[in-house]
């Protein structure tokens, strides 16, 4: 890079360069990384009125035609150097500029872009599953046949508003769909994080996707409120109090924490030594940042074995140099959330009927350290006597995990509100009591990490679901003229 960037707000595709301008800094160097435009929820408002403008162009291609530019797109994702602001970006460069402002490692964010090219070059997967095989000339048309029945859909909105958190460059797979949908969409991307949507979106101008259809509007919570009241769609990253504020509200997809889970059978939990690699997989994987990280791990005995095993694997997790290629371990972007998570794993040790192994297998090392400058939570795992302790159902942005021995009789009652389970298990009842339990959203059945996805299925919600709505239709019988 020739100077320090700047990446302006894209007003459904025009470049516009705000006043109110804030630096992007690298974590532990506070580096300016680039500059951005901040968008004020005035700006917000006034373009949402051009919003069926920017409909109405995606409405020119087919789903397939779509489809077929969002496969580009996605090869341009990961491969071409990119418009950035006033200045370009290679791939190299984004792993560098990410890495520096979220402290994800390069490994990291190769495995994330990975990913996000998977996502897009895997996109007729994708609708299908969305769309349960619904053929795409039902999109196109909005009317057609599925199996002798007319059938017919309408959209529920104009646009969708995305407002995007900072935690993984991944979690932008899920607006992807929108577009092959017909829907454009307008981002809220989140403060350490504008590379990510940015590089797509130039990634889908490039290719041909019309740039109408694309807004990108860097701004602070009042903006972030106007994204989601002008669009009649949106979807929202957040804590439990975000989950409580939106609660109940149709217009607002709503991704809060996974509370995802491991669960052992009667019939696995002799033979544990086996999943000791699943388990840390699915705690660990993308530095335990996403909510389809497993944060309980469940089994009917032998808990404490299972948990020292685990917390032996986790501690050998540790900070490296951004750019080592062993590196597994984020830094924490924001000390002040690293801090608030280490108070509440040491005030929760303080009730009895916890133990911290990480800690014991580190020689009681702390868990909030500092690292050329970065702050860290190193890997915690912690064995709970009861389902019942307050750190057995925890969930945090970091490599965390409870070990809680529940009876199998009693595993339904205690599972709670689960992103994804993975079901060690070939009991047939067990199995056909986690497919009826209203829990669960997304059910592995086998030794599988919590973090495998498959592209048929929809990884949270439903996003066609979301924006499209059915509709009756009848038609009537042709009358016969002049018989």
């Amino acid at each position: 890079m020739t100077h320090t960037p700047h990446i302006p707000i894209l007003r459904m595709g025009e470049a516009y360069q705000s006043l109110d301008v804030r630096d992007v800094v690298a974590l532990g160097s506070g580096e300016t990384v680039a500059t951005l435009s901040i968008a004020n929820a005035g700006l917000i408002h006034r373009d949402a009125r051009h919003l069926d403008r920017a409909r109405a162009a995606l409405a020119g291609f087919s789903c397939e035609q779509l489809i077929a530019r969002c496969a580009k797109a996605g090869e341009s994702f990961m491969n071409d150097r990119l418009p950035l602001g006033d200045d370009t970006q290679t791939p190299d460069d984004y792993i560098q500029q990410l890495s520096q402002t979220s402290g994800l490692p390069h490994t990291l964010v190769r495995k994330n872009m990975g990913k996000l090219h998977d996502a897009l070059t895997h996109m007729a997967d994708i609708l299908r599953g969305l769309t349960r095989g619904l053929p795409t000339s039902v999109i196109d048309e909005r009317v057609g046949q599925v199996n002798g029945i007319d059938v017919s859909f309408y959209p529920t909105t104009s646009a969708l508003g995305c407002v995007l958190p900072s935690n993984s460059p991944g979690v932008n797979a899920l607006w992807l769909p929108s577009l092959v949908l017909k829907t454009p969409i307008v981002i809220r991307p989140g403060s350490e994080e504008p590379w990510t949507p940015w590089r797509l979106i130039q990634a889908m101008i490039a290719v041909g996707i019309p740039a109408e259809a694309l807004g990108f509007y860097p701004s602070d919570h009042e903006g972030a409120s106007a994204v989601m009241d002008k669009c009649g769609r949106s979807i929202i990253f957040g804590g439990a109090d975000t989950v409580r504020r939106y609660a109940g509200d149709p217009r607002i997809e709503i991704h809060g924490p996974g509370w995802s889970k491991v669960v052992l059978g009667e019939d696995a939990a002799d033979d544990w030594p086996k999943y000791v690699d699943v388990i840390v997989d699915s705690i660990a994987a993308n530095s335990g940042r996403s909510c389809i990280n497993a944060s309980t791990i469940i089994t009917p005995r032998h808990g404490k074995a299972l948990a020292q095993a685990i917390a032996d694997r986790l501690t050998a997790i540790t900070p490296l140099p951004s750019d080592h290629v062993d590196a597994q371990l984020s830094a924490i972007a924001n000390p002040k959330i690293a801090q608030w998570a280490d108070a509440q794993i040491t005030e929760g040790l303080k009730t009895p009927g916890a133990t911290d192994l990480t800690a014991a297998s580190r020689g009681n090392e702390a868990r909030l350290i500092q690292s050329d400058g970065m702050t860290y939570l190193l890997p915690t795992l912690i064995y709970c006597e009861t389902p019942e302790h307050p750190l057995a159902m925890k969930e945090f942005m970091f490599p965390y995990a409870a070990v809680v021995e529940v009876d199998q009789a009693d595993l339904l009652d205690t599972i709670g509100p689960s992103l994804v389970v993975t079901a060690i298990t070939k009991d047939d009842a067990l199995i056909n009591a986690m497919l009826t339990s209203p829990d669960i959203q997304r059910l592995n059945l086998g030794a599988m990490p919590t973090s495998v996805a498959r592209w048929d299925q929809p990884h949270e919600g439903n996003l066609f679901e979301f924006l499209y709505q059915r509709r009756a239709i009848q038609r009537a019988e042709p009358v016969e003229v002049g018989a």
